[in-house]
Order: structure tokens, then C-alpha cells, then sequence
């Protein structure tokens, strides 16, 4: 059995009621294993010791001067998503070949890391991103929470030819590779806390 996005009835954006002009664009969310605790999209935002494990939900308020919503739940973000005109999908909307039955899908999947996805899967339903574009002319500003390599480049490329599109430092705790890069070079301007360094680099980025 395929594995569907969690939220692959929201990918093409038909539940808005509102006219989005920035589209914020992952990679997959898996609805399977049971142990994915995320309600909506980037809400899995600690990992199974309490830690906090994505920081979007704290990052993105803090670009428009509003407090972090990483306690909050789906209402609370949904309605930021509302008042800021923000879409959200994500480039998978379905691994064709994955096997809920397998334990090794099952912890290749449940290990929520791109690298996963892209050395044991081979059989994918992409999300219609330049459709979605194309219904949506109000969106203006489209985001990718990654860098675009290898597969996801490809991915990537149609929607980076629109001109509208940008890349952002990813807001998972991967973040902290960059993080220490940045430090180890630039000392004097260490940024010790992690939210703090996502939200340096995604106000680079963010088109204000």
C-alpha cells in the first residue's frame, strides 16, 4: 500500500478561503507510521523526547513581528496562515512504492529524513505545483524549505523558472550543521540559539 502525504487532501490548496500570495513548499509528511504526531504540516515540532525538532512554527510568525506559535495547535496556525495570505504544500504527495506492511518502510519513513526518501523509494505522485500556480495567480512569493539538490532539484526547477521562487535554510534541526558552520567562521557574531540563526537566514530570503 502507497503511502499518502498526511495532508494530501490540503496539497492543492482547495480548503483555503482566502487568496494566497506566498506558497511555503516541503518535501513529504508521511501518513504513516502511527507515530507521526504532526496535526498539520510542519506541526511536528518535537521529537519523541520533548525536544524540539522544527523550529517553522516559531521562525515564520517571527518574520512578521509575531510571537512564536510553537505551543500553539492547527487553529492557531491555520489563521496566521489566513491573516499573512500564506499557502502551505509540499512536493510529495505520495510514495507509490512504499509497503506499510514492511518494517524497513516503515522505519526509513518514520525517520522523516529527505536522504530516506530519495535512496529507497523510486515511485512517487507529485503534487502539481505549476497547476496549482497557474490557479492561483495571487501567489506571488514561493519558498522551498530545503536546499534544491539531486532529486529535489528536479523537482524544483519548474516552479524555479517561474522567477517567483527561493529557497530557505530548512527549519529542522538539520539547520544546526549550517548553524555551526556560520559560528566557526564568524565568531564575534556567534548565534548560540538555533531559532535565532533560521530567522537570520530566512530574513535574507523572505521578500520584504
Amino acid at each position: 500500500m502507497a503511502c499518502r502525504h498526511k495532508f494530501y487532501s490540503e496539497l492543492e490548496l482547495g480548503h483555503l478561503d482566502y487568496a494566497p500570495e506566498t506558497l511555503i513548499v516541503g518535501t513529504f509528511n508521511p501518513a504513516w507510521p502511527a507515530a507521526n504526531t504532526a496535526q498539520w504540516f510542519y506541526g511536528r515540532t518535537h521529537d519523541v523526547h520533548g525536544y524540539q525538532s522544527n523550529n517553522f512554527c516559531e521562525v515564520l510568525p517571527r518574520l512578521y513581528g509575531e510571537a512564536s506559535l510553537i505551543g500553539a495547535g492547527p487553529s492557531d496556525w491555520k489563521d496566521f496562515c489566513r491573516r499573512r495570505r500564506i499557502a502551505i504544500t509540499d512536493l510529495i504527495a505520495s510514495i507509490e512504492d512504499a509497503d506499510e506492511h514492511n518494517p524497513d518502510h516503515a522505519a526509513w519513513l518514520g525517520g522523516y529524513g529527505d536522504q530516506q526518501i530519495t535512496d529507497h523509494f523510486k515511485e512517487f505522485e507529485l503534487t502539481p505545483l505549476t497547476q496549482i500556480l497557474n490557479h492561483y495567480p495571487s501567489i506571488s512569493h514561493i519558498y522551498l524549505t530545503r536546499g534544491a539538490q539531486g532529486f529535489w532539484k528536479r523537482l524544483w526547477v519548474p516552479v524555479q523558472q517561474t522567477n517567483r521562487a527561493r529557497t530557505l535554510l530548512t527549519p529542522s534541526d538539520w539547520a544546526r550543521i549550517q548553524q555551526r558552520r556560520h559560528n566557526k567562521r564568524n565568531p564575534q557574531q556567534a548565534i548560540e540559539k538555533l531559532p535565532d540563526f533560521i530567522t537570520m537566514r530566512w530574513k535574507a530570503a523572505w521578500h520584504f
